[in-house]
């Protein structure tokens, strides 16, 4: 389902909870689709994988049915930076 982004609700195969809407489904790098939010705030459940470390395993909220992972600190580093109110002209300078 990565290339796919026709309007749909993203559901689990298993017991048919409605985890992702593909509005929120982004274009990305990995192989695997991926979401900036849940449909339902308990769509997914989330822990830590103790054996892979920065790795999240990712299941279904309602009946536990494994989704996939999330990886901590994976992807490029922010293109942002926050700059107080006051400091504007500074930050420009580079300073």
């Amino acid at each position: 389902f990565k290339t796919h982004f026709s309007p749909c609700i993203y559901v689990c195969a298993k017991c048919g909870y409605e985890l992702f809407s593909s509005r929120s489904k982004y274009a990305h790098s990995s192989p695997w689709p991926a979401f900036t939010e849940t449909i339902h705030a308990d769509s997914v459940a989330k822990r830590p994988e103790h054996n892979r470390p920065g790795a999240i395993k990712v299941s279904c909220g309602r009946c536990g049915n494994g989704l996939g992972h999330e990886f901590l600190n994976d992807g490029p580093n922010s293109s942002l930076k926050f700059i107080p109110k006051g400091e504007e002209t500074s930050a420009s300078q580079g300073q």
